[in-house]
């Protein structure tokens, strides 16, 4: 039986985050790199390159909501003891995100101006994002599909390797970065487009590396000529669990879309500004995040397993992490914002509204993450569209919602503030709801002030 299953949760949950820690800070520091070394060019790039998050976004998250549907049915399978299963659902997940990525590529690149005028880039700062976004959307193909082998790793138990996967490709990304945006060894100076093709050049080494995993370490990629009512079946198997995951994680780039909107009011070092301070909130979720990661395949495993003990206590152990680990980063956020934000500019307008964005939201990252946790553990009990639900409130409830009232009441700090308020309350109706599912089948509460650990 696997060891997901069978050993002691809380040194099973950490023992499967800890290799995962340098892994999750490479793929954090992929977007960090790429912005610091973007921002050296001025403020309109910077800009730029707040744009582009929400869009990029999306494509991660319709990629990362199928492969969210492969891992969970591999995790089962493997908890079932099937391997045959697990390869046949691999192979198939695999060739669905490839023709998905390749149909949103195409429409992405071929609607760049509208989009992004749409959100609010001006004449000085729209050049610049199709520059960078032209070239992001030819190597869309392989950013969609890193996500999905990391999860595929994981499940598997090869959490070294998981690690090592995410570190090559944010390797490779920093030593590139400079050489092409600004014309290191004798080669072009290509500004911001240096940058997006540093990432497609990255994410192409790691999914050449993962597809020789998948196929010679782990025999999960199996090159077989599948009759087609196998392969629709496993489609519709996939879409069944990624399609409410896939709504659920859209919901972040539709929100970060209408957010930037509301910032771009403000002017270019508005959203200059709230775009550097969203890659911080990536580095500084990285602890968290390797847990998180491991969470939805050892929720998987245990439900294929039977064990819904197991899942309350791991909901209860991330649920108290997260809360304290939350606490500890905002209080360093705050005392650190003037030098975190010098890091990215020396703009005065920029640097003040990256410090009030840290000093206001930091305190809510704690909540959020137990909000995330919570999506994780209902994704991992084929519970998915529960996921939906929650995340939906979050951002149609609340977030939009408070977002506008913030602007309306505070202009930009008031957004900021709206931002804290949703993260406050979502997190706690994460509890709520975990809390309720584990009484409607009969199990103690799983909060952060409940359960063993």
């Amino acid at each position: 039986m696997s060891v997901l299953v069978n050993q002691d949760v809380r040194r099973t949950l950490f023992g499967m985050a800890f290799p995962l820690l340098a892994g999750t800070f490479s793929m954090s520091a992929y977007t960090l790199v790429d912005t610091w070394f973007v921002s050296r060019l001025g403020t309109l790039p910077l800009a730029a390159m707040g744009f582009t998050f929400p869009v990029i976004m999306l494509l991660t998250c319709v990629a990362g909501g199928l492969g969210t549907g492969v891992t969970t049915l591999v995790s089962h399978a493997i908890g079932r003891h099937d391997a045959a299963g697990a390869a046949r659902i691999t192979t198939h997940g695999i060739l669905l995100i490839i023709g998905v990525a390749v149909l949103i590529a195409l429409a992405g690149y071929l609607t760049i101006a509208p989009v992004f005028k749409r959100m609010g880039a001006d004449a000085e700062t729209l050049p610049f994002i199709g520059q960078f976004m032209g070239i992001w959307y030819l190597g869309a193909v392989f950013m969609s599909l890193p996500m999905m082998g990391n999860g595929l790793l994981i499940s598997v138990g090869d959490f070294k390797t998981a690690s090592r996967f995410m570190i090559l490709g944010t390797a490779v990304n920093a030593v590139l970065n400079p050489i092409l945006i600004f014309g290191l060894l004798g080669l072009p100076a290509l500004g911001i487009r240096g940058s997006a093709l540093a990432t497609v050049l990255a994410q192409a080494v790691s999914t050449s590396w993962l597809f020789l995993l998948l196929y010679k370490k782990h025999r999960l990629l199996i090159f077989a000529a599948y009759p087609v009512r196998e392969v629709l079946a496993s489609y519709r198997k996939i879409i069944g669990i990624g399609f409410p995951s896939i709504l659920s994680m859209i919901l972040m780039p539709v929100s970060a879309g209408v957010i930037t909107t509301l910032i771009a009011r403000f002017g270019s070092e508005a959203v200059a500004a709230t775009g550097a301070a969203g890659r911080l909130e990536m580095v500084a979720f990285v602890i968290p995040m390797a847990l998180g990661i491991s969470l939805t395949p050892f929720i998987s495993q245990n439900y294929g397993a039977n064990r819904m003990d197991r899942i309350r206590e791991a909901f209860a152990v991330s649920s108290r992490f997260a809360l304290a680990y939350g606490a500890a980063v905002a209080v360093l956020f705050f005392c650190c914002a003037p030098w975190l934000a010098n890091l990215f500019s020396q703009d005065p307008k920029v640097v003040e509204i990256l410090v009030a964005y840290i000093r206001i939201i930091a305190f809510g990252y704690g909540m959020m993450e137990v909000h995330r946790y919570t999506g994780f553990v209902l994704t991992g009990m084929h519970k998915a569209a529960f996921a939906t639900v929650i995340n939906a409130i979050r951002v149609l409830v609340l977030l939009i919602p408070l977002s506008y009232l913030g602007l309306y009441w505070g202009g930009i700090h008031g957004i900021f503030i709206g931002r804290l308020a949703t993260d406050l309350l979502a997190g706690s109706l994460g509890l709520v709801w975990i809390r309720h599912l584990c009484a409607d089948r009969g199990l103690a509460a799983g909060g952060p002030e409940s359960g063993s650990g």
